[in-house]
């Protein structure tokens, strides 16, 4: 592994006790979106689930809805439609971003 990867939004280099620390919840929490089937983790070669700075990310949203009393399926659809506006705005932008002229 090269050192580059680390840096790598998804390259899955987080345990899930360093995650469960990271995030402040039980690790019971990130095995149960791995059961949902919303959080699929990295597997190392031992079994062991391993995450991506993304996942860390997503996780963390998805806790703060859980925070705001919303369910499991409510709160990965409210984070899916995020990310779904968030990549439209983004391609808005660079639509409406006037193409340099050749000099």
């Amino acid at each position: 592994m090269g050192l580059g990867q680390l840096d790598d939004d998804d390259y899955p280099a987080v345990t899930m006790g360093q995650a469960a620390e990271l995030l402040e919840v039980q690790p019971a929490f990130l095995r149960s979106l791995d059961a949902a089937g919303v959080l699929r983790p990295q597997r190392s070669a031992g079994g062991h689930r391993r995450y991506s700075r993304r996942q860390l990310e997503f996780a963390a949203r998805l806790r703060e809805l859980f925070d705001q009393g919303m369910t499991l399926d409510a709160a990965a659809r409210i984070v899916g439609l995020q990310d779904e506006l968030d990549t439209a705005r983004a391609r808005i932008a660079t639509l409406e971003t006037p193409a340099e002229s050749p000099s």
